[in-house]
């Protein structure tokens, strides 16, 4: 099948990866402009402008692809994407973690006769977790499992039929690293079983998703990284492996803005107010204990400014001889 492919992260550049493998011909790359990154802060391709310029698939990288734009040169730069896509002949679109919206008038081109429309690549269970940041959010909730929906576009968000689900349990100790590399591999392989069953000509079964359990899945902001140590130590420890990798949760002590990478729950508990709520007050065989609104948080990954992450035992007796306390997110 030709496919034209929209997507930007390494998310995005696994599934266009099977996709080719799988022997598709990707005729078309849309994806995000080049950013500015790293100390020097050099543009930067996105992985999957870099795949497609090394399989030579034309690239095309509008700032939108809103052709009612108020601003000129991304109004021009949206009407040549759409006169492109409207110029090539291809079979279906896939959309993963692209980053813009696609507005209706870009999804009528891909649902023309004889096309099979926009299929999008969503790293949750429909509906739960709807938007921008699935992963990071199932993790900061606990949940138990997740998965990928292959979904059918529409103009809503996240709002289309569903024709191909994929659930995984969620490991112990599962980070947002961790477990995006896992939802890759899934949607790849969705997305190109998905893929196959067009190319035998056999109907997708559309299955409209439910009114309810709808949640969204804000985007994550830098200010939420600044630890609460009020609050329980499981809920701390969700949001301290959500945060990993970015923007990666952080508090401070002796002045200094502490990267917390990787964490668990204590087995041990402590009462009558002992300790305060960000006082470290012990090592384990892994780690450091620090007390929490409810229960005991047991850290095992730190970072300082400027250093490397590090055993977190190591790292506190690098900044202090002395039990650090933490302060908490005001």
């Amino acid at each position: 099948m030709k496919i034209v492919f929209a997507g930007t992260p390494e998310f995005a550049a696994q599934a266009m990866r099977a996709i080719d493998n799988a022997g598709h011909e990707i005729v078309l790359a849309l994806t995000q402009p080049d950013r500015r990154a790293g100390r020097g802060m050099h543009l930067q391709a996105s992985p999957v402008k870099e795949f497609a310029l090394q399989k030579n698939i034309p690239v095309l990288q509008p700032e939108t692809l809103r052709l009612n734009s108020l601003d000129p040169q991304k109004q021009a730069q949206a009407q040549a994407a759409y006169d492109h896509l409207s110029s090539i002949d291809f079979d279906a679109m896939v959309v993963v973690a692209y980053g813009l919206i696609l507005p209706q008038v870009i999804l009528d081109i891909s649902e023309r006769a004889g096309r099979h429309g926009s299929l999008n690549i969503h790293a949750s269970l429909l509906p739960r977790w709807r938007g921008a940041a699935p992963i990071q959010r199932a993790l900061e909730a606990g949940d138990q499992k997740t998965g990928v929906c292959i979904m059918q576009m529409d103009v809503g968000l996240d709002t289309g039929d569903a024709v191909m689900v994929s659930e995984l349990e969620m490991a112990r100790g599962e980070t947002s690293a961790s477990l995006h590399d896992r939802l890759a591999w899934l949607g790849a392989d969705a997305i190109v079983r998905v893929l196959n069953i067009l190319q035998q000509s056999e109907a997708l079964v559309r299955v409209p998703q439910p009114k309810e359990g709808v949640t969204y899945a804000e985007k994550i902001l830098k200010s939420e990284a600044e630890i609460d140590w009020t609050l329980s130590a499981k809920a701390i420890d969700q949001r301290i492996r959500a945060f990993n990798p970015f923007p990666g949760a952080l508090s401070h002590a002796e002045e200094l803005a502490i990267k917390f990478w990787n964490s668990r729950v204590a087995k041990i508990n402590l009462s009558n107010g002992k300790f305060c709520e960000g006082e470290m007050f012990g090592f384990s065989d892994d780690g450091v204990y620090i007390q929490c609104g409810d229960g005991v948080l047991e850290v095992l990954e730190m970072q300082k400014p400027g250093g490397k992450k590090m055993d977190a035992k190591t790292c506190t007796q690098s900044i202090s001889e002395k039990p650090l306390r933490f302060q908490s997110k005001e």
